[in-house]
């Protein structure tokens, strides 16, 4: 090298992260409707839950049947160790039965929003642009974990200020459990950092991280079902990390040190994925993919096979979680459950007079409200498909527009219909069969009254779609104004005109109530208007390129 040649500057540390909090700023102002909504929507289950706990179980007595039905196994398995059964206080119900479940809802969102901001921004050739100016190689991956990080603090703070407000919970419990959760999201989030630099595709990062979530529950589930009474867990549960933020025993026996594990275990995470990183090229993976065939397949020969190769594995993770959950709360179903029923105060306005087939309405409804929820998200990867490219190219070869389309929304409605009546009716029958011979017809019977329902879901979603996808979120909305109508509508009395904005609400609550025929033919109508229309509007609108 010449003597006048200048030299090389040299890399450090600091030149790795180089523009982290542009690209945070960046991240914030471009999720903020995303990272909004999801974040609204766990305070709004957070206020939700407490105030209907308050208000079904105001005293002591009304809480020892609900005590009682958490020491079955189905409820260990959901609950975890169940702390403070013996004086069962509205902090302990919160903590014991929502816990799972806010960690499970906050880590799948870090977890999106992680692969959104790392894996998913090098899949479509955004990040070799961002990365050809001034950004050091770890700034996405940094700034990714700071949008989350922020995120889960606002949670955390609002979180807490909701349950010292709303449920009157004690102060340093409460904030002690908010922070727990939101560093559980956090680990989820570090995982999907991991799986990021393993597969080449965003969805196999997503894929891969769900599993580990999955995991976690289960081994968490099976650690605390093979614990001796009062143990509270075994080894086998402190392998998960759902376990560490339960064993803090919120509400009964405060303890921090547990959340030094999960703060340790983001650490770890964190120094693997950076690792890995380094070991990879950009836009590269650990993990290569297989080589594909050099011509299709016969199954491949037709948009429909195409459709169903690319919802395959989400169908199969959906029917899976959705199965085991359904099968274990079909366990519910006996004498035991009718019993608690009857001791609660407001047992007349949620289950009628026969509280076990109040109970089996609202397990239907519950299992049709994910088949709905399945249904929205999938019908929206054709969304995915436009925006990323793919279908231009599609298109582009000899497929019409409304067979791409049919294929697509055919795939969509086998998925939603094996959620409905295999994964939730069937499921719930299965679970029910422990506490004796149940009748199979009723289950299926309810779970078909609200296929209805769930196809008003899904061809909504495809006419917003087809005619103005930038408002597609809106679907979104009805959703979860629909669980909210399903879950606590009749605590709080909603008039006939707001509660009918829900498709649900139409339904009815079989085997409680009759089946209105008119009304599953009017849904059914109003599902085949608004399918028709999404294939007017996807045929006459253009497909940018």
């Amino acid at each position: 090298m010449s003597a006048l040649a200048p030299a090389l500057p040299r890399r450090t540390p600091l030149t790795s992260f180089a523009g982290t909090w542009h690209l945070t700023r960046f991240m914030l102002r471009r999720d903020r409707v995303r990272l909004t909504v999801w974040t609204v929507s766990l305070l709004a289950l957070y206020a939700y839950f407490v105030t209907a706990l308050s208000t079904v179980y105001p005293t002591a007595e009304d809480r020892e049947g609900r005590a009682a039905l958490m020491e079955q196994p189905a409820s260990i398995f959901l609950g975890g160790p169940n702390y403070g059964l013996d004086d069962y206080t509205i902090g302990a119900m919160f903590a014991n039965e929502m816990t799972l479940w806010m960690i499970g809802l906050l880590g799948v969102m870090n977890m999106f929003e992680v692969v959104r901001n790392t894996r998913a921004e090098e899949e479509s050739g955004r990040a070799e642009l961002v990365r050809s100016g001034a950004v050091g190689r770890h700034a996405a991956v940094a700034a990714s974990l700071l949008t989350v990080v922020i995120a889960n603090v606002v949670f955390a703070v609002l979180g807490s200020a909701l349950l010292i407000s709303a449920g009157d919970l004690a102060v340093a419990d409460t904030f002690a459990l908010s922070t727990s959760i939101a560093v559980s999201g956090l680990v989820f989030a570090a995982v999907a950092l991991v799986t990021s630099q393993l597969t080449t595709h965003g969805r196999g990062a997503t894929g891969l991280a769900l599993a580990v979530l999955g995991v976690s529950v289960l081994v968490r589930g099976i650690g605390d079902l093979q614990a001796e009474p009062g143990e509270h867990g075994t080894w086998l549960s402190w392998l998960s990390p759902i376990a560490w933020t339960q064993q803090m025993r919120a509400y009964v026996d405060l303890r921090w040190w547990p959340l030094a594990l999960s703060v340790v275990a983001v650490l770890v995470l964190l120094a693997v994925g950076a690792f890995l990183a380094s070991k990879r090229d950009f836009d590269g993976a650990l993990l290569a993919g297989r080589s594909g065939r050099a011509e299709a397949t016969g199954t491949l020969s037709s948009p429909i096979a195409m459709a169903w190769r690319q919802q395959r594995t989400a169908l199969f993770w959906w029917f899976l979680g959705t199965f085991v959950m359904f099968g274990a709360t079909g366990t519910y179903l006996g004498e035991g459950v009718e019993d608690m029923v009857s001791d609660i105060p407001e047992a007349a306005n949620m289950f009628g007079d026969d509280p076990l087939t109040g109970f089996l309405a609202i397990m239907i409804l519950y299992a049709a409200l994910a088949a709905a929820g399945y249904a929205i998200a999938t019908t929206l990867r054709a969304k995915t498909e436009e925006t990323e490219g793919r279908l231009e190219i599609t298109l582009a070869k000899p497929v019409s527009r409304g067979r791409w389309f049919a294929s697509h929304l055919v795939v969509v409605a086998v998925g939603a219909f094996v959620l409905t009546m295999i994964s939730g009716a069937l499921a719930l029958w299965a679970g029910a069969l422990v506490n004796g011979e149940v009748e199979l017809g009723t289950f299926l019977k309810g779970g078909t009254a609200f296929l209805p329902a769930v196809a008003v879901f899904m061809a909504l979603t495809a006419a917003l779609y087809a005619w103005v996808p930038k408002i597609t979120p809106v679907i979104w909305a009805l959703f979860a104004f629909t669980c909210i109508t399903g879950m606590f509508g009749p605590l709080f009395d909603l008039p006939d005109s707001v509660a009918g904005i829900s498709p649900f609400w139409w339904v009815g609550r079989y085997p409680q109530e009759p089946i209105e025929a008119s009304h599953m033919i009017g849904l059914s109508a109003v599902a085949l208007v608004l399918l028709l229309a999404s294939f007017v509007g996807f045929r006459r609108r253009n497909i940018p390129a």
